[in-house]
């Protein structure tokens, strides 16, 4: 996005906004201040649970966020009341998460199937211009759970053959990593992808990371050459090693 020529104000969070003589908008934060001429406001949504009445039936809500608590089962603290989506406490706000946690609660309900919602290997895509996805744990939540001795992070700093042809585009801009427990036989915990078409790349490896694959099993893939996946198949260089994650060839 830098590249494309948006600026970035790291750290700084803005303290008041005016209109300007020109119509613009004079945005203020500890330290400094700009003049814009549009200012989008991402703050996140809230739950409109207030008026269900809720309290009524004495099912339990969240007073930070609104929320409603719920078990593994899509259950409220009351077992005849279920919720699902956006408005459970604590999972994902995406769309195909509600339809599927949806889908697998009925089965439960009204066909006797007892499959529950995994809502901790979710593929995930970010569609800024160079595409983020991700399955799984963050390296950061990887080493909280599983301990920085068991954490390994296997990782590399590539770039797309087709980006080796065009004159604006710099060399291993894009970054790929997957973190591994390696005390429970390198089982992959979190996939990480930041490059073009990174959404179909995640999809594909997030049904690895369903089935309990291990690290050896994306070495043992025999790549598809020149692809950006077979990136992932190629990883050899660890964080822990120090050495350097920049790719040298195709």
């Amino acid at each position: 996005m830098e590249a494309h020529g948006t600026k970035f104000i790291h750290g700084r969070v803005p303290t008041k906004l005016e209109k300007t003589n020109d119509d613009r908008i004079r945005v203020e934060w500890d330290g400094g201040y700009d003049i814009f001429d549009t200012v989008l406001t991402a703050i996140g949504r809230r739950p409109d649970t207030q008026h269900l009445g809720l309290d009524n039936a004495g099912v339990e809500v969240s007073q930070r966020t609104g929320k409603i608590v719920t078990n593994e089962l899509e259950q409220t603290n009351i077992p005849s009341i279920y919720a699902i989506g956006d408005v459970q406490e604590g999972h994902l706000e995406l769309t195909p998460v509600a339809i599927k946690s949806g889908k697998l609660l009925a089965k439960r309900l009204f066909s006797d199937e007892t499959t529950l919602m995994d809502y901790a290997n979710v593929c995930t895509t970010i569609f800024t211009p160079l595409e983020y996805g991700c399955c799984g744990l963050s390296e950061e939540d990887a080493v909280s759970k599983f301990g920085e001795d068991s954490v390994e992070v296997y990782h590399s700093y590539f770039t797309p053959l087709e980006w080796t042809i065009p004159e604006n585009r710099n060399f291993n801009e894009c970054y790929c990593k997957v973190i591994v427990n390696k005390s429970d036989n390198d089982l992959v915990v979190g996939f990480h992808i930041m490059s073009p078409n990174a959404g179909e790349i995640t999809q594909g490896f997030g049904i690895g990371m369903k089935l309990g694959m291990k690290f050896q099993d994306i070495s043992n893939l025999v790549g598809i050459h020149p692809t950006i996946a077979e990136e992932l198949t190629l990883l050899t260089v660890t964080k822990r090693s120090g050495e350097s994650a920049l790719k040298t060839g195709c």
